[in-house]
């Protein structure tokens, strides 16, 4: 029987792939490696012909699931929602488990990045917010406090 090996990454489409960069470098990311896709393969797997992307892979340091940030050079990128809420249907949110999350809602803070709600705690054990980023990306940060 076929099965799941692991869960690699997420893939997310951006318009401004250095600043999208940034912000999850600044979150902790590492950038494991940048580079441009075209060609048969990346033409079948997309569905989309004669297309040419810039790819950033990130991961957790220590490795695990990546982020992978694609730019789409041609054809161009076709607008989403920037504003989607929680419940709009489709990928809502990244979610890293972080230290010092009052920290991290602090310096995003600094940077533009505000949250969507506020700062929730779930049974003593969980305080979580929601932090929405570059072109809307809403990213979850998780605190373990017990």
């Amino acid at each position: 029987m076929s099965r799941i090996i692991r869960f690699d990454h997420v893939g997310v489409t951006v318009q401004d792939l250095e600043k999208v960069t940034a912000f999850f470098v600044g979150l902790g990311l590492e950038l494991e490696g940048r580079t441009f896709w075209e060609g048969e393969f990346i033409d079948t797997v997309t569905a989309i012909p004669d297309s040419r992307t810039e790819i950033a892979m990130l991961r957790t340091p220590g490795g695990g699931t990546g982020v992978e940030l694609s730019s789409f050079v041609r054809p161009s990128s076709e607008p989403g929602s920037p504003a989607a809420m929680a419940n709009e249907l489709g990928l809502r949110s990244l979610s890293f488990e972080v230290e010092d999350l009052q920290g991290h809602v602090d310096r995003l803070a600094t940077q533009g990045y505000g949250l969507v709600g506020g700062i929730g705690q779930y049974e003593g054990v969980w305080k979580m917010a929601y932090v929405r980023g570059p072109e809307g990306i809403i990213v979850a940060l998780a605190e373990r406090v017990n």
